[in-house]
């Protein structure tokens, strides 16, 4: 990896709450505070990491993701969020994070790593099918609540 490019977990509030200015880019419903509340709740209940990526100190990507079992999966590792700063984008970043992230399944016992992503990304599939030879194995489907 190039030496002016950092990967780096984030633990503390204080890194989670710097990971909100690449994640607010993706995830534009959240606040800093819901943002910081989710990431905490989910790394203490589901294993939930977020990983950084630092290019000469900036950070310009993030990736989030969690270990997962399912009947149809079996164990494997769910990639939640992946965001590149708009600025920042096709220099190799996403490519960075996910690479990470597959590395970390191998060594950590897992073979399968999946992903949604929303039907009008249209480059973030073409980035996810030519470049990282994900294969297209379904549709994700949504039912929101009421909550009376």
């Amino acid at each position: 990896m190039e030496s002016s490019l950092l990967l780096k977990e984030l633990r503390t509030k204080e890194e989670i709450l710097e990971g909100f200015s690449v994640m607010k880019h993706l995830r534009t419903h959240l606040d800093e505070q819901s943002f910081l509340e989710l990431v905490l709740e989910a790394k203490q209940k589901e294993g939930y990491q977020l990983v950084a990526l630092y290019d000469h100190n900036k950070m310009v990507a993030i990736i989030g993701f969690m270990p997962m079992i399912s009947l149809y999966y079996g164990r494997f590792i769910w990639v939640c969020d992946l965001v590149t700063l708009p600025e920042e984008r096709s220099k190799g970043y996403g490519e960075k994070l996910l690479t990470y992230v597959h590395q970390y399944a191998v060594e950590n016992g897992y073979n399968i790593v999946s992903l949604s992503s929303g039907l009008q990304r249209v480059d973030a599939h073409r980035f996810y099918e030519e470049k990282m030879r994900y294969n297209k194995v379904s549709y994700v489907f949504l039912k929101k609540l009421s909550s009376h």
